[in-house]
């Protein structure tokens, strides 16, 4: 397999993984809890999907081909509460999601090293990549974070619970060195 075959691979597994994380948490909350907001200038769990769908359709539609940031996006809009049940909302982020998730699919390797651009500013496709593995993931972190917050003494760990990490890196030193990707088995323990 070659390194950017591997490359893609990873950024598949990496996604699913933070998403699961994300999905995770908001199954443990309310419906009106996603919606919770601490204050004006704070964003509720729904404003953070609202914005991570916008970007992801406009960022993975017409990928290769036209500019990330496109015309028909409304980025201020995101980040007014218009979604009003859990439903709606898990609509909206599976929608962002896919439409990742169908681009990434059909990247092929050498299209890593092909030109794109955001708001007019170009840049491989790799690093386009790497832009939003970093962009999601913090996005993903907020959601944990309020929902942990919001959770207080009911919240179920979604990574290694606290005073539990000598039991873990027990477990894991127990076992003959593999090499796999991280997310294999912790993709398992969230199911």
């Amino acid at each position: 397999m070659m390194k950017n075959d591997t490359y893609l691979e990873s950024v598949k597994k990496q996604m699913l993984y933070y998403k699961t994380i994300a999905e995770k948490a908001m199954e443990q909350l309310e419906e009106n809890q996603l919606f919770y907001s601490a204050n004006e200038d704070t964003n509720s769990i729904s404003t953070i999907i609202n914005h991570m769908s916008g970007n992801m359709l406009s960022r993975w539609t017409d990928f290769l081909t036209t500019d990330g940031e496109k015309e028909w996006r409304n980025r201020d809009a995101e980040f007014v509460e218009s979604t009003t049940t859990r439903e709606a909302l898990l609509k909206t982020w599976n929608t962002g999601w896919n439409c990742f998730f169908n681009t990434i699919n059909d990247l092929k390797p050498e299209d890593l090293d092909k030109i794109i651009y955001i708001r007019n500013e170009g840049q491989t496709a790799l690093d386009a990549i790497n832009r939003q593995l970093a962009h999601y993931p913090y996005h993903i972190g907020q959601i944990v974070f309020y929902a942990k917050m919001l959770k207080i003494n009911e919240w179920n760990s979604l990574s290694i619970p606290k005073n539990k990490s000598t039991s873990y890196n027990a477990d894991k030193f127990s076992k003959e060195k593999t090499l796999k990707h991280f997310t294999d088995d912790e993709l398992k323990k969230l199911q």
